[in-house]
């Protein structure tokens, strides 16, 4: 899995299987933001909203469990 990790100047950061790795933002669609994730395939990159919301939904219930919030 390729997750945004941050944005630095006009680089982004990915976290990949593999380790981290730093790719123009130029190469990703205009609407990434950090957070998401990523396919590669045929020479691009391409959101995955649906894993992006799985992601997204783990980390608010980890922060509420961590932070004492139970729903």
């Amino acid at each position: 899995m390729i997750v945004i990790d941050r944005f630095e100047g006009e680089y982004a950061v990915l976290e990949t299987d593999e380790g981290m790795m730093n790719v123009h933002r130029g190469h990703l669609p205009s609407s990434a933001r950090e957070g998401d994730a990523l396919s590669y395939s045929n020479g691009g990159f391409s959101v995955l909203p649906a894993q992006t919301d799985l992601q997204d939904a783990v980390r608010d219930k980890l922060r509420k469990l961590l932070g004492g919030d139970y729903d």
